[in-house]
């Protein structure tokens, strides 16, 4: 499935179009060789009216997906588009990108059809990780009238698999891959060889900011747009309170954060108080949580400061953010960002023109 911040556009496309009682398609990305624009997982919503929601290619197949997907909708069966040299329809290849794609298009036109999507909202309110399987086809032939799919995560459980022998054995093969990257796999069940996509499921990244001031404001404000959840904590939030819609302002000192806000390892955090001995006394609070990142910003003489002050050895990004020259808070803002997001990925943050490594991680 999509990230977590694009899986709420999606979610509240579906929606839409459930309580309009009108049909969509939902196209999935299943497999890709070589250069794509996203990877397997990513799920594009189609209206019959031809509107789209988190499309699937910059460009090459997509106005071929659209039509295929209202095709779909019409006949209300599921299909597989394939660009590929063996399809003759390699148009990635045609327009220079050099790739390949396997598309599931199911249609959603019955209430149960966004049963799993309900699923995966309930995992992310709960802000637990898990995993989606799901079971697109058999001997070759897309599996009809709609995919089957397992889902599951701590304390959710969802699936419409029929078969409670072959249920039990993609939730094992699901649990052993929970957390890494989407992939299709063929499972041979009895004489049946079965396609399943199975994809790694998390919540959405949220980013605790410790400070309250106008770079903090400027790097909420670059947390919402990418579609984090956003917190500001301060012992006074009040010099944040115009930060903007969708960011919480949470009224904390160092000392009672871990009780004001619940810290998982799909949370960042980012000290930017300019007070010394306030982000050393948050990090001796944080010591042992298990973070995302965190990171303080500050000089390289503060920052070795508040080192000799730590008790114990903590994985502290400091100064915080990317060297990009960064002067304003705007431009702080999107250096801290973007340290973040390389984190997430175990990405580098090199130049893409002085790396070998596949764009997409």
């Amino acid at each position: 499935m999509n990230s977590p911040q694009e899986f709420r556009r999606l979610f509240a496309a579906a929606n839409r179009l459930r309580a309009s009682d009108a049909a969509g398609a939902l196209a999935t990305i299943v497999r890709t060789a070589g250069s794509t624009y996203r990877r397997p997982g990513t799920s594009m919503l189609v209206g019959a009216d031809g509107s789209v929601t988190c499309p699937l290619a910059g460009g090459c197949p997509q106005h071929d997906l659209v039509l295929r997907a209202r095709r779909t909708i019409e006949a209300d069966v599921p299909e597989i588009a394939r660009y590929d040299r063996d399809a003759g329809f390699d148009v990635l290849l045609e327009a220079g990108c050099g790739g390949e794609l396997e598309v599931l298009i199911e249609p959603l036109s019955r209430d149960q059809d966004f049963a799993f999507l309900d699923a995966i909202a309930t995992l992310h309110e709960r802000r637990a990780r898990g995993f989606m399987a799901t079971i697109f086809c058999r001997n070759g032939t897309v599996l009809s009238p709609r995919p089957q799919r397992l889902l599951a995560g701590d304390g959710v459980a969802w699936q419409d698999i029929g078969d409670p022998s072959l249920c039990e054995r993609v939730a094992e093969i699901g649990g052993d891959l929970r957390g890494e990257r989407a992939a299709a796999r063929r499972l041979a069940v009895g004489r049946a060889s079965m396609e399943v996509l199975f994809e790694s499921l998390r919540p959405v990244h949220r980013l605790v900011i410790f400070g309250a001031n106008e770079g903090a404001v400027a790097l909420a404000r670059v947390a919402a747009s990418l579609g984090w959840s956003c917190v500001v904590a301060d012992p006074s939030p009040d010099r944040a309170a115009d930060a903007m819609d969708g960011v919480d302002v949470v009224a904390a000192t160092p000392e009672t954060i871990r009780r004001s806000i619940a810290f998982d390892r799909d949370t960042s955090v980012a000290a930017m108080t300019h007070n010394l001995e306030r982000d050393v006394r948050l990090l001796q609070a944080l010591a042992g949580v298990p973070l995302a990142y965190l990171g303080v910003i500050g000089s390289r003489e503060r920052v070795a400061l508040i080192r000799a002050r730590l008790p114990v050895a903590m994985d502290l990004h400091a100064p915080a953010g990317l060297d990009i020259g960064s002067e304003t808070p705007e431009e702080i803002a999107l250096a801290v960002a973007a340290e973040i997001i390389a984190c997430s990925h175990a990405r580098t943050a090199g130049s893409l023109a002085a790396s070998a490594l596949p764009i997409h991680p």
